[in-house]
């Protein structure tokens, strides 16, 4: 039995041994294999269809004080791209955001040398198939040996193929302090690649300079065989993206670029990355290139080098970025949406809700009719104020919404109809629906024209007032040519009309409506109070705008249409009563008119009417700023009522006046009651066809400025005075 045993134990042993072998090996290769089991230097991946991406280390082993580069690596699925530092005419840069232990720093994200990435009829840039951004990490000199040293990331990123999808991921590194530091060859290996093919420093600079609607980047030195030139500027407001860049080559190579239709140029020089193939290898340099003087004054209409200071713009929820086209459209309707809301036009559209209450239990055709009448006047009105936008632009003027409100004879004529408009709802004589689509007359063919001219009086009433998104729709239409422009009144012009078009097609609303009886002539007469109200503020308009003169020369026009009106109710008879009467008040006209024009005279640029705030201007900005000081400039008119309600709710509260004071803050108002030619390019600079604007520039020379929402409360305020006062310059890093 025994002597059995002792024959198969050998065989059976071995057979075994080779089992358990195998079992080790595949446990093992598995272990190399699998993602949990992923060494320090690299973290866990986040997935999706489009792109996997995950936080690479150089070190395993970090040494106190030392710096050392980690990596976000990005693998894109085909056809799939993300974004460069400026992604040209669409998209989003990777952003990440780090979580570090305490004392440790990290850099800015180093770009490589993006592609120019074509989706019909634009161009981004940024990277396919692979992309790998190194960041560098320093170790705080107090780090202890045997601690851990964790690195946690934020990333977000945008990741487009016909369609662009929005993703993020968190990231960790955990990583150890050591006496030395220990390398992950691999990982150091991919990261010095990637570093070593950053743009390195151009040995040359460039020279850029204006040839009509072309920029001409002179390359003295570029290699004499270098060819597919592509100039990547990092701003994203200098070129048109799409457009082609053409080489003349020779002694002194020019690569011609077409000039954005948003073109700002706020610095003597222009930074980017100029890549190109020489020898069949593709290289990339990290060019400067000086602006030519020129060029600042004739292509940008800025001042000399250095006098007015740069500006960025920053996401605020009213006001984004640079638009595009459907962007534009899109921010106009929803800002003629809720321009409706606005105090200087929801009197008129309750006058229109009132007509409709007249018709709309007798005749809904009549009522749908009404509406499009309405619709008609605005698009009329809206589409008069762009040509007039658009031609005294192009005579080079320099004119934005509400520019007809400059001019104080303009003023006081509306002051008089607001007032005529009053005594009218009050019963004090009747005009018809002529003016505003009111009393018997509604349904025959003054009803028809009063609807028209209701909506033609909303616009007008409406010019004083921005609402929320207009302000960067109307900056992109007037930098446009006339038909894009033009459509982009028409999107703001469909979203006013909106509200009151929609009630009228609305069957169910308008049974709403009570039916007609007393309460409509008493509400007719509650509303000739906001009418008379906005007549006083537009006479106090004037007031600012010429002083007292214009005050005397307003209330003699509203006189003189008073008489005018009883004039023509008195003379109402006989042909020889009838031809006096308009003798005596085309007389009466006239007088008042020439009176009105002699004495509305604009006086110089209206003075800062607080005591503690300073008048505005380019030079007063940049010295304030040389001396380390942070400023708020208050872009704002006296006929702008978004602009009087956010000094009155924000700008004039305590605590925004405490903060003010205890950051060292200089308040400046830019007012452009009167026309400012200065204030006017200034606002274009900004993307701005109009007031409100408001710049927070930072305590530093030459400082980027912060654009604040064209709506305010206090916490905005404050929140942006702390960051002018304190904040880190932003760079931008292009090579290691």
């Amino acid at each position: 039995m025994f002597e059995g045993c002792d024959g198969m134990m050998p065989r059976d042993f071995i057979s075994r041994l080779r089992a358990g072998a195998a079992l080790a090996v595949a446990v093992c290769a598995l272990a190399l294999l699998t993602p949990a089991g992923a060494k320090a230097a690299e973290s866990a991946a986040v997935t999706s269809p489009r792109v996997t991406a995950t936080l690479l280390s150089s070190r395993d082993t970090v040494a106190p004080g030392e710096r050392f580069h980690v990596a976000l690596v990005q693998k894109l699925a085909p056809h799939w791209h993300t974004y460069w530092l400026n992604p040209g005419d669409s998209g989003e840069p990777t952003r990440i955001e780090w979580e570090l232990p305490a004392g440790a720093k990290a850099g800015e994200i180093q770009w490589p040398a993006p592609t120019a990435i074509r989706v019909e009829p634009l161009v981004n840039f940024g990277f396919e198939d692979m992309a790998l951004l190194p960041v560098e990490i320093t170790v705080p000199q107090d780090a202890k040996p045997g601690e851990s040293f964790a690195l946690k990331a934020n990333a977000s990123w945008l990741v487009c193929e016909k369609i662009c999808i929005p993703e993020e991921g968190s990231f960790t590194l955990d990583l150890t302090v050591g006496d030395a530091s220990v390398a992950d060859q691999a990982a150091q290996d991919r990261i010095d690649a990637a570093l070593a093919a950053l743009p390195k420093p151009a040995p040359f600079r460039g020279r850029l300079g204006a040839e009509g609607d072309k920029l001409a980047l002179l390359l003295a030195g570029l290699p004499a065989v270098a060819t597919e030139l592509r100039f990547f500027p990092v701003s994203d407001m200098l070129i048109e993206h799409a457009a082609d860049q053409r080489l003349a080559a020779g002694e002194k190579p020019v690569l011609t670029l077409t000039r954005s239709s948003a073109f700002k140029l706020q610095q003597p020089e222009v930074t980017g990355v100029l890549t190109y193939r020489e020898g069949g290898e593709r290289r990339a340099v990290a060019l400067v290139a000086d602006a030519d003087p020129a060029l600042l004054t004739a292509a940008s209409g800025a001042a000399a080098p250095g006098a007015r200071p740069a500006v960025v713009r920053i996401p605020v929820p009213s006001d984004g970025a640079d638009l595009t086209l459907w962007a534009a459209l899109g921010f106009a309707f929803l800002g003629g949406l809720i321009l409706n809301l606005m105090p200087c036009v929801l009197p008129v559209l309750f006058i229109k809700a009132l007509g409709f209450a007249q018709v709309a239990h007798a005749n809904r055709s009549e009522a749908r009719e009404q509406g499009l009448l309405f619709l008609s006047g605005v698009l009329v009105t809206f589409m008069a104020l762009a040509a007039l936008v658009i031609g005294l632009g192009a005579l080079g003027a320099q004119v934005g919404w509400g520019f007809q409100l400059q001019s104080p004879p303009l003023v006081i004529a509306l002051a008089v109809v607001m007032v005529l408009i009053g005594l009218n709802l009050i019963g004090a004589f009747e005009i018809g629906g002529s003016v505003v689509g009111l009393g018997s007359g509604l349904a025959g063919r003054n009803g028809r024209l009063g609807a028209f001219m209701t909506g033609a009086l909303a616009v007008v009433v409406a010019t004083p007032c921005t609402a929320p998104f207009m302000g960067a729709a109307m900056g992109y239409a007037v930098t446009q040519v006339p038909a894009v422009a033009l459509s982009v009144f028409m999107a703001l012009a469909l979203g006013f009309a909106l509200p009151v078009v929609a009630l009228s097609f609305a069957p169910a609303l308008l049974r709403l409506l009570p039916k007609p009886g007393r309460w409509m002539l008493v509400l007719r007469q509650a509303f000739a109070f906001p009418m008379f109200a906005t007549a006083i503020w537009l006479i106090w308009v004037a007031s600012v705008q010429t002083g007292p003169q214009g005050v005397l020369a307003a209330l003699v026009a509203v006189l003189a249409a008073g008489f005018v009106v009883w004039l023509i109710g008195v003379t109402r008879g006989s042909l020889p009563r009838r031809i006096f009467g308009s003798v005596l008040a085309a007389l009466v006209v006239l007088g008042a008119g020439w009176f009105t024009v002699q004495n509305a005279v604009p006086g110089a640029t209206t003075e800062a009417r607080a005591g503690d705030v300073g008048v505005w201007s380019p030079e007063r900005v940049a010295a304030l700023q040389a001396e380390g000081k942070p400023v708020f400039v208050n872009f704002t008119a006296a006929w702008c009522i978004t602009c009087l309600a956010n000094e009155r709710i924000a700008l004039s509260r305590d605590e925004v006046k405490e903060s003010f004071a205890k950051l060292g803050v200089v308040y400046l108002k830019a007012d452009w009651t009167n026309r400012d030619s200065r204030i006017a390019q200034a606002l274009s600079e900004q993307g701005r066809a109009g007031v409100p604007l408001y710049l927070f520039y930072p305590g530093r020379k030459e400082g980027q400025a912060e654009i604040l929402p064209q709506i305010l409360t206090p916490d905005i305020v404050i929140a942006a005075a702390a960051r002018a006062a304190g904040r880190e310059a932003k760079t931008a890093a292009l090579a290691p």
